[in-house]
């Protein structure tokens, strides 16, 4: 694959954060990790940077009969929801418009109850004005991160960035259009799955996402504070 691959999670969020060292210790930054794989990696690097993590919950729009296949994604700030499409299947597929709005409107309703359940009691961190880097594990078809970078972009941020730690290079390539910077050390060719650039690609849990979170502690007018208990 022509370099070594990441240990885990936790090691690829230390190399993307020495590629984004620019943005350490800034009071203008917020990391936002896409669960559940990406939470761990943002984790680590806002624990680098010294900025604020927040979460950004992202749901698949799964093929019927082929759940593991995008059609689509969906990423919501708030009350605002974006829907990304995935051409090539939706063509290749010919899925109706009925059936794409079932996915859709379940896929809508899980996305606000796990947002609920990962946020609790936190605020959502304030990303108008700021520099907002969005995290994941990897980017294959690149829907879910381009449904992130959608709904990120309508609450304004002065700059937007994407970051992760191997891609597709066709993936990376369209996404880059999207962002203000886009970050990808690792474009493995041939690449399989996201799964090849790591030696422990274990699944991630919803009370790892938690646990992660927890690690950012709310200050009184609503932003977030990492490294501090």
């Amino acid at each position: 694959m022509g370099r070594k691959r990441y240990a885990d999670r936790d090691e690829a969020g230390e190399v993307l954060a020495g590629q984004l060292n620019g943005y350490a210790g800034r009071d203008d930054v917020v990391v936002l990790g896409l669960p559940r794989g990406g939470v761990p990696v943002a984790a680590r690097v806002a624990a680098v940077l010294q900025v604020p993590l927040d979460v950004l919950v992202v749901r698949k729009l799964g093929l019927p009969g082929q759940p593991e296949l995008a059609m689509g994604a969906v990423a919501g700030v708030g009350p605002d929801v974006e829907v990304v499409r995935n051409a090539p299947v939706l063509a290749a597929t010919e899925v109706s418009a009925d059936a794409f709005d079932d996915v859709y409107r379940r896929e809508v309703a899980e996305l606000h109850q796990r947002e609920s359940a990962y946020r609790t009691r936190r605020s959502r961190a304030p990303l108008q004005g700021r520099a907002v880097i969005v995290v994941d594990d990897g980017l294959a078809t690149g829907s879910t991160m381009r449904a992130a970078v959608a709904a990120v972009r309508r609450q304004r941020p002065a700059r937007l960035v994407a970051a992760v730690p191997v891609g597709a290079h066709q993936a990376c390539t369209v996404l880059r259009e999207g962002v203000d910077e886009l970050v990808c050390p690792w474009t493995p060719e041939p690449f399989i799955a996201v799964g090849q650039a790591y030696r422990d690609f274990s699944q991630t849990s919803d009370e790892q996402v938690r646990t992660a979170l927890a690690a950012g502690i709310e200050e009184p007018h609503g932003r977030l504070k990492t490294g501090e208990r």
